[in-house]
């Protein structure tokens, strides 16, 4: 074997830690929480599936390879709870933490190509990055609603909190957005969400 498909697949074993972190979303049927690698592969077919309701011309492939690798950095830094103010605070930092660890696994050119896709999603100013980011936000809402609320309820979530950490959805897509208002609004109706 050469160094490379070596790096390759020391890269491929290490993630497959990924199965083991646990979010707070429960799977739509709320019979357990879902994993990151779970989360990743519905965004990726989410991508696939949706990618014509992107507010602006997208690349596909560049937004389903952003969000199939946009949580590897949580084997290290740990999923962080989208509500969590304090747990949120230094999140970053072990994120960009985990990232030069992770990456660096591959070969130069691969690490330097993931370092930069994961980055970009991040900083969310590319179309994808947009895109992608508001798949993120929906897909752990969708989940919510259809689990009748329970981790939102688990963590006393209101209306007014879920509307504000997704607000930048309309940047990406406006359909999602609103379909994100129309979840908000039946899950304040169904008492999933406070109002």
């Amino acid at each position: 074997m050469t160094e490379r498909f070596e790096k390759q697949m020391s890269f491929i074993i290490e993630v497959d830690r990924l199965k083991s972190i646990i979010r707070q979303s429960y799977l739509a049927d709320g019979s357990r929480r879902e994993n990151d690698s779970e989360h990743s592969w519905h965004l990726a077919l989410m991508a696939f599936v949706l990618c014509e309701h992107a507010k602006n011309e997208i690349d596909v492939l560049k937004v389903i390879k952003m969000v199939l690798i946009h949580d590897i950095v949580e084997i290290d830094a740990g999923d962080t709870y989208a509500y969590d103010e304090k747990g949120n605070e230094d999140k970053y930092m072990r994120e960009v933490q985990a990232a030069e660890r992770i990456f660096s696994l591959l070969p130069e050119d691969q690490a330097q190509e993931m370092r930069g896709l994961w980055e970009e999603f991040e900083v969310r100013e590319t179309n994808e990055a947009k895109f992608a980011a508001a798949l993120d936000r929906v897909q752990p809402i969708i989940l919510n609603y259809m689990s009748e609320g329970k981790a939102w309820i688990d963590h006393g979530i209101s209306r007014g909190q879920v509307e504000k950490r997704n607000e930048h959805t309309k940047e990406g897509s406006m359909a999602l957005w609103d379909y994100v208002v129309e979840i908000m609004d039946k899950a304040v109706k169904s008492g999933y969400l406070t109002s």
